[in-house]
C-alpha cells in the first residue's frame, strides 16, 4: 500500500519523474477552471439563471456570508484567496471516489505548499489593509517581550495546518485499506461515504482557519485603555 501519491512516478523525463501528486493536482485545477469557464461564460444579469448558475450562487453566497461574519474588512476580497483553498481541497477530496485516484491532498508536499501559501497572504492581507507599520507593531503587542513568541506562533499557525489536513486525510486512506482487506465487499463503501463528509469537512476548516489568521491580522487594533488617574 502506497501511504503517499508521491512514490507513484506516472511519467519520467529522463531523471525527473511526474509523480500522482503533480499530474493529479493539475487535474483538479484543470477540472475547477474548466468548470467555471463553462458555467460563467454566458452568465449575463438579464438572463433567467440556469440551475448550473443557481448553483454557483449558492456556493458563492455561502461561502461570503461564512467569510463575513468573521472578517471585518472586505469579504468579497478574502473569499477570492479562502474560496479557491476550499474549492480545492473539497474536489480534489471528493474525486477520492474515482478508482485509481489519490488525492493530492494526501501528500503531505500539497498540505505544506497550502500552508505556506496562507503563511504568505496573512502579512499581504494585513500590510495592505493597515499598512506595513501597523503589521509590525502587532508582534511586539501587548509588549516588546512578546516579540518571539509572536513569530513562533505565526510559523506555528502553518505548521498545524498543514499537519492536520495531511493526518486526517491519510488516516482515513489507511483506514480503508485496513477494512478492505477485512471486509473487501461492504466496507469501501461506507469508508467512501465517510470520505467524502470527511473531506468536505476538512476543505471548509482549512478556509475557516485561513480566514480567521487573515481577520486576525487585518484587524483594528483595540482602543488603548484610559490611565488610572483618570476620573
Amino acid at each position: 500500500m502506497q501511504l503517499t501519491p508521491d512514490q507513484d512516478i506516472i511519467l519520467r523525463l529522463g531523471e525527473f519523474g511526474l509523480n500522482a501528486t503533480i499530474v493529479n493536482t493539475w487535474i483538479v485545477m484543470a477540472l475547477l477552471v474548466g468548470g467555471s469557464v463553462l458555467v460563467t461564460r454566458n452568465l449575463c444579469p438579464d438572463v433567467p439563471p440556469n440551475r448550473w448558475r443557481t448553483l454557483l450562487e449558492t456556493i458563492v453566497q455561502m461561502i461570503q456570508s461564512q467569510i463575513g461574519e468573521i472578517t471585518q474588512t472586505s469579504a468579497r476580497h478574502v473569499m477570492y484567496f479562502a474560496g479557491t483553498l476550499f474549492l480545492f481541497i473539497a474536489l480534489s477530496n471528493l474525486l477520492l471516489v474515482v478508482p485509481g485516484f489519490a488525492p493530492p491532498t494526501s501528500s503531505l508536499s500539497t498540505t505544506v505548499a497550502l500552508a505556506i501559501s496562507v503563511l504568505c497572504a496573512v502579512p499581504l492581507f494585513g500590510i495592505a489593509s493597515g499598512g506595513l507599520g501597523r503589521y509590525l507593531r502587532h508582534f511586539i503587542e501587548p509588549s516588546a517581550v512578546m516579540l518571539p513568541f509572536n513569530i513562533i506562533s505565526e510559523f506555528s499557525r502553518g505548521i498545524s495546518l498543514a499537519i492536520r489536513l495531511y493526518g486526517n486525510i491519510m488516516s482515513g486512506a489507511v483506514i480503508a485499506a485496513i477494512l478492505l482487506g477485512v471486509a473487501p465487499f461492504f466496507f469501501p463503501v461506507v469508508m467512501d461515504m465517510l470520505g467524502l463528509l470527511t473531506g468536505l469537512i476538512q476543505a471548509y476548516i482549512f478556509a475557516i482557519l485561513a480566514t480567521v489568521y487573515i481577520s486576525s491580522a487585518t484587524a483594528d487594533p483595540p482602543p488603548p485603555s484610559p490611565p488610572e488617574d483618570a476620573p
